[in-house]
């Protein structure tokens, strides 16, 4: 799941791969305001063309996991940007103006969205409004669904791993079974899924998952559909949180592939991807005269999300120290969709965010955007199973007073 989300990146690559998404290629992105005049409501002064709502949610759902309530006019922005329909695109400019046939609706948007709007409805000004909002999500989601059982970046594209555990873990969060959201033909996300999975005799890429079948029909390993696949054939989300009891990574192939066992397959990819630097790496661009690898910070924090929910957290423990030492300016850099990876990767490890190496990333987070209510330390406002804790981290986090650990990606979805 890279920070900075490139909707415009994901559909070149569909373009590419001759998906069903190209045509929504041919739209031009909605004018947007200048970095440092974003309206008021959103986080982050960067240009939110292409992630102005995956940032927005992000960052909802990682204050929701350090017990702060985004401001009512921060949610009023995000529910703003959604279409009539139930969908959400990557941003809207001028959220005023009807959706139409040339918005390109955001499968990933309307995913992630549809999941930070019912977390922060316990505390939001008009509850009823964001339980009508998330509805009207999950039936645009649904109607959208592939024959094969997923989902593609845009509606009507081929399906993709990215994409396709983008939604099952909303639904998940949303109290939806996602076995059960089955596409015309009858086939689960799930089975699609697991159309990305390699087995574990792939001399390259063992237990892993692929983005999208290559043009020869090849799947190919790659560490950020591993990581966010990893978390969906689990039935969680980028919430998740540690599992237990713990249990060390290893990939096994069955005669009949269950989701499950596909998933801690992945696992299995990402433990050994990890070990080999401490952290994910990115291949040089196309192109690129420097063609040294590069640190790969976003996808990282994800992996480790991943490993942690598995049952894997002994394993990530190097990354998340790597984190803790390397993300910081990264962090800053990329703004708001950061601070809201790295603070779900603690969390997910039960290590304190406002301590993270020399950082408090939840002081950081609060002020790409408006200010966020106080802390609330009452009961758990999510609705994953996965995510109970939600507002005890405060008391982690700040009182020290518990001594127990509490138990996104998506992300810029290219090949």
């Amino acid at each position: 799941m890279n920070t900075v989300r490139r909707g415009a990146a994901a559909l070149a690559a569909a373009v590419l791969l001759g998906t069903g998404a190209a045509g929504a290629a041919t739209a031009a992105p909605s004018p947007s305001p200048s970095a440092g005049t974003a309206p008021a409501g959103p986080y982050g002064t960067k240009d939110p063309t292409y992630d102005g709502v995956w940032r927005q949610s992000l960052a909802f759902l990682a204050q929701r996991a350090t017990g702060f309530q985004p401001a009512d006019q921060a949610v009023d922005w995000l529910r703003g940007q959604q279409c009539e329909d139930g969908s959400f695109s990557s941003y809207r400019a001028d959220a005023t103006k009807p959706c139409d046939a040339k918005t390109m609706r955001d499968t990933n948007a309307t995913a992630v969205a549809v999941q930070a709007l019912r977390a922060v409805r316990r505390q939001a000004a008009e509850p009823e409004k964001l339980d009508a909002a998330v509805k009207a999500g999950t039936d645009w989601l649904r109607s959208v669904q592939n024959k094969d059982g997923g989902w593609g970046y845009g509606a009507g594209g081929a399906s993709d791993a990215n994409s396709t555990s983008v939604v099952i873990g909303a639904l998940a969060a949303t109290g939806v079974k996602p076995g059960s959201f089955t596409s015309a033909e009858g086939r689960t996300p799930y089975d699609a899924l697991l159309t990305f999975a390699l087995p574990c005799s792939d001399k390259d890429g063992a237990g892993a998952f692929a983005y999208q079948p290559d043009k020869a029909g090849k799947l190919l390993a790659n560490a950020d559909a591993t990581a966010a696949a990893t978390l969906a054939g689990l039935g969680k989300s980028v919430v998740a949180t540690k599992a237990s009891p713990e249990q060390p990574p290893a990939c096994t192939d069955l005669a009949k592939p269950t989701i499950d066992r596909a998933a801690l397959n992945g696992a299995s990819y990402l433990t050994k991807a990890l070990a080999k630097t401490g952290h994910l790496t990115l291949p040089p661009m196309p192109g690129a005269t420097d063609t040294a690898e590069k640190p790969d910070v976003g996808n990282t924090a994800d992996a480790v999300v991943a490993l942690a929910a598995s049952g894997a957290a002994k394993e990530a423990q190097p990354a998340l120290e790597w984190l803790e030492k390397n993300s910081a300016a990264w962090a800053k850099e990329s703004g708001p969709a950061a601070y809201a990876q790295l603070i779900l990767a603690a969390r997910a490890m039960d290590t304190d965010p406002r301590e993270f190496g020399s950082a408090d990333l939840v002081e950081q987070l609060n002020a790409t955007g408006p200010a966020p209510k106080a802390p609330d330390t009452s009961a758990s406002s999510t609705t994953e199973d996965e995510g109970r804790g939600f507002d005890v981290w405060w008391i982690i986090g700040i009182g020290m007073v518990v001594g127990v650990g509490i138990g996104f990606l998506v992300s810029g979805r290219k090949k």
